[in-house]
């Protein structure tokens, strides 16, 4: 029995050990262009859950979920516009999502999250480059180019790329802590027959 008892304990260590949440403090953003000035915006609200292991890449996940309309970029006119149906169409798509299975080592602690991002209904490749900044709570830096004309972001008069080049750059820091593990101390609820 106890080595049963010591078989669950291991396997969920490895299951749980390398989960993250998201902390205070983290950042999403996001640099582009308009009429050859550049541009850069924050979304305020969005939700991580992090899976990785530099030596398990194999077992590690990224799921990032974005909620558009907390989207910013200090002025209210491009805010406005941002959101409407010919950009995010948040009344349609009121999120993004960015999930990751695959990843790649490419040393001294920068990795590619083979990832996909879900954008107004259009699931497109979107690599990630990132560097992992180990320790009891690690931190993620990273960025990626998205082509936003893929996601169809700046349709009708807006896909003139000579007014709004197509490559937007993101980039995130993301603020991490262990998930809370199971307590294994925790007795299970009784009640009266």
């Amino acid at each position: 029995m106890r080595a049963f008892f010591l078989f669950i304990s291991l396997f969920s260590g490895s299951v749980f050990s390398a989960d993250y949440v998201q902390q205070p403090g983290s950042s999403l953003g996001f640099t582009a262009s308009y009429q050859g000035e550049a541009f850069s915006g924050s979304f305020s609200k969005f939700n991580s859950s992090i899976r990785f292991d530099p030596a398990k890449l194999a077992q590690s996940r990224f799921d990032v979920r974005i909620t558009l309309t907390s989207a910013n970029t200090k002025n209210a006119e491009r805010d406005e516009m941002l959101v409407g149906s010919e950009f995010f169409n948040t009344a349609a798509q009121p999120e993004a999502r960015y999930v990751a299975n695959k990843f790649r080592a490419l040393g001294n602690n920068r990795f590619i999250a083979d990832g996909v991002l879900t954008l107004r209904g259009i699931s497109k490749a979107a690599p990630l480059t990132f560097t992992w900044v180990p320790g009891a709570k690690p931190q993620l830096l990273g960025t990626a180019k998205v082509q936003r004309l893929d996601f169809k972001v700046g349709t009708g008069d807006w896909d003139d790329l000579e007014l709004i080049p197509n490559t937007v750059t993101v980039n995130t820091k993301l603020l991490l802590a262990p998930a809370a593990l199971p307590s294994a101390n925790k007795k299970p609820a009784t009640t009266k027959p």
